[in-house]
């Protein structure tokens, strides 16, 4: 099977899921909106942006490291080495965690007012924080990438919204007050990890690659750069994801919950339409490590531009689905009061539809292991948007934000290109040297007098 083929095989696998956790995500979100009104879910998503925020702050990317360093042990059957790289992934996930839960639970009490909690909010956003240290099963997602598992991952974020469908709905008959919601959320965080974690645990098992594995031993000994790919991979993540929260926090804080909940349900739904296309990112990046592992760079740029171009037609359908049918969308869904949401999730699914046009680029950089050229472009984007963001909504409300976020994502977009570009070019360079020595070396072994 060709790498698109398998790319598009591992992506439908994981769309099965996702079409699923789509419904069933927005059904949980309708719930809750419905049943509490638009002040109270305001306060949910700020909470819950607040928990997401300071899990991706603080949690390694520690998959990226697993299958970048991984995929060349697991090719060799090195099964020693393969230990030790997932070693090191657990204890960036433990150590993660634990930060995680405990700056999250502190600043429930320190900046539930800057945060435009409720002044009783302020304990159960603490209790929610403990949600943080399993908000990312890094590892098991990791495991079951490199393994060509995406089955099983595609029912993981199903797991946690049908968990949390489950919740809220007993919540809307009960007519449970706020924190039971809350719960309701949290409950879905646990049940995802619990999956992962028990799959993937099964699935090294039946490999064979659990045996004389101990938690003690040697983490990054002999894997030269792995602690600077770790921090850099995590930045960048953080610096991503955690920037989407961000948005939420700031939205929030400066217009108060009603905005931060149009912004919120905008966003949930642009990121509902984008996430078929997006689901290629995480089948391309073990086939992107594969091939960097057996010195394929030609075939690395091949399968980026196929990905590209598919890529491109989605983003075309996504947004002519916003501009025409957006608010009936949000209407029928959310209900009549959320339609005035339409304007800023047309900005939105822009931003998104630049995304998955250009998906394919950060992950050739990582594969490459030059994640520290992705994190610069994404560090110097997200910077001057954050400077501008004040600003903007002050004059121009979601509108402001929302339209930065389109200039934000073509910035990112065109950093990206060039970034790739010239990793490309070196390593092309790096390869035709390298063989030029080979040569020489060759020349003189068979004729040692040179000539």
């Amino acid at each position: 099977m060709s790498p698109l083929r398998r790319v598009l095989a591992n992506a439908g696998e994981l769309l099965s899921g996702r079409v699923v956790n789509a419904v069933v995500g927005l059904a949980y979100i309708a719930l809750t909106a419905r049943s509490l009104g638009k002040e109270a879910m305001g306060v949910v998503v700020l909470i819950n942006a607040f928990a997401q925020f300071l899990g991706e702050v603080a949690h390694f990317q520690s998959w990226q490291t697993l299958i970048t360093f991984g995929a060349g042990p697991a090719l060799d059957n090195d099964r020693a080495r393969f230990q030790q790289v997932l070693r090191l992934s657990l204890l960036l996930d433990l150590i993660s965690g634990v930060l995680g839960t405990a700056l999250g639970v502190l600043g429930s009490f320190l900046f539930w007012q800057t945060l435009k909690w409720p002044a009783d909010m302020s304990g159960y956003g603490a209790l929610y924080a403990l949600s943080i240290g399993v908000m990312t099963s890094a590892t098991g997602v990791g495991l079951l990438r490199l393994f060509d598992r995406f089955r099983f991952l595609a029912a993981q974020q199903a797991v946690s919204s049908l968990v949390r469908m489950i919740g809220c709905a007993v919540c809307a008959v009960t007519n449970a007050p706020i924190q039971w919601f809350l719960l309701a959320w949290a409950a879905g965080t646990f049940a995802s990890f619990f999956y992962i974690a028990a799959i993937a645990a099964w699935d090294l098992n039946k490999r064979g690659l659990l045996k004389g594995f101990t938690i003690l031993g040697p983490t990054s000994q002999d894997l030269p750069g792995v602690w600077r790919f770790a921090m850099a991979t995590n930045f960048s993540s953080t610096v991503d994801v955690g920037f989407t929260h961000v948005l939420t926090l700031v939205v929030g804080a400066m217009l108060g919950p009603v905005q931060a909940a149009y912004w919120r349900i905008g966003k949930q739904v642009a990121d509902g339409m984008a996430k078929p296309a997006r689901l290629m990112v995480p089948a391309m990046y073990p086939e992107l490590a594969k091939m960097r592992a057996a010195g394929g760079q030609q075939a690395m740029t091949k399968l980026a531009v196929q990905i590209g171009l598919i890529g491109g037609a989605a983003a075309g359908v996504l947004l002519l689905v916003s501009l025409v049918a957006g608010r009936w969308i949000l209407e029928i869904v959310m209900g009549k009061a959320y339609g005035a949401a339409a304007g800023v999730m047309n900005w939105q699914v822009a931003a998104a539809a630049i995304g998955v046009m250009t998906l394919p680029l950060e992950p050739m950089l990582v594969s490459m292991r030059a994640a520290g050229a992705a994190l610069t472009v994404r560090l110097v984007v997200v910077t001057a948007y954050l400077a501008a963001l004040a600003p903007l909504i002050t004059t121009f409300g979601l509108t402001g934000a929302g339209a930065a976020l389109v200039a934000a994502a073509l910035a990112m977009a065109i950093g990206m290109y060039f970034m790739a570009r010239r990793r490309l070019a070196r390593l092309a360079a790096e390869d035709s040297s390298a063989r030029t020595d080979k040569d020489d070396e060759g020349l003189s072994y068979d004729h040692p007098h040179g000539v």
